[in-house]
């Protein structure tokens, strides 16, 4: 991790553009800007652990995250991917709470980092940005119970399936330098070798092919098919 001194002004430029920062003054903005400190996490590095007491809100300006959570026998569940744009964090800087959580860096990464202070000050006197933060937070445990509900109720080819229809942009689906099969595994709640056969079986059947830089979905209604629920 790579602490640095850069101008603030590209993240103002960002500041300006975020929903829940919509209405504030520019004295405002400007002062949240100049408050953040900006980071760079090299692949791999972990960005905050899992009870850390952290009081930072994140904003990711390049790179990827992935934030897992760690069972006691050492297995670990993908919650989530974070992109570039995204804003992350708030359940650490509001609710001062432990983090659920860790996040860790899956290529080198650009985040800001804003001090609660400075959020604070903000969100009090200014109560609509408050609301917005909230729903925010609302949306990913919306995110966090679907989860739950597909890792409960849905096979891994059923979870695998509807992910590449969630992701496919047209029927192609990009797949990044981290996005390896221990990952998707990670994701999916599963192994690697389970998964591997998940693969091949909806290869053979017509309805996916996969390379190293993408994955192609050739019958979308077959694979819609799988992606419903079943009994394992």
């Amino acid at each position: 991790m790579n602490a640095q001194s850069i101008p603030s002004e590209p993240l103002l430029k960002r500041l300006q553009t975020f929903d829940f920062l919509q209405g504030l003054d520019a004295a405002s903005l400007d002062r949240l800007a100049q408050s953040a400190t900006w980071k760079v996490f090299h692949p791999d590095a972990v960005v905050f652990w899992e009870g850390d007491l952290e009081s930072n809100l994140y904003f990711l300006q390049y790179g990827s995250l992935k934030v897992l959570k760690t069972a006691p026998d050492g297995r670990t569940q993908v919650l989530r991917f974070i992109d570039a744009g995204e804003i992350f964090n708030e359940v650490g800087v509001l609710a001062r709470r432990p983090n659920p959580a860790t996040a860790i860096a899956l290529e080198e990464s650009g985040i800001w980092l804003i001090p609660r202070s400075a959020l604070e000050g903000i969100v009090l006197a200014h109560p609509t940005v408050a609301m917005q933060i909230i729903e925010n937070m609302a949306d990913k445990i919306i995110e966090l119970v679907t989860l739950a509900a597909d890792l409960s109720l849905k096979t891994v080819e059923a979870r695998f399936a509807k992910i590449l229809l969630e992701q496919a942009e047209g029927d192609i689906i990009e797949r990044r330098r981290w996005s390896n099969q221990t990952e998707l595994a990670a994701r999916l709640g599963t192994v690697p070798d389970v998964l591997s056969r998940v693969i091949r079986e909806l290869t053979k059947a017509g309805l996916i092919e996969m390379d190293r830089q993408q994955i192609r979905i050739l019958n979308r209604a077959g694979l819609e098919a799988r992606a419903k629920p079943q009994a394992e």
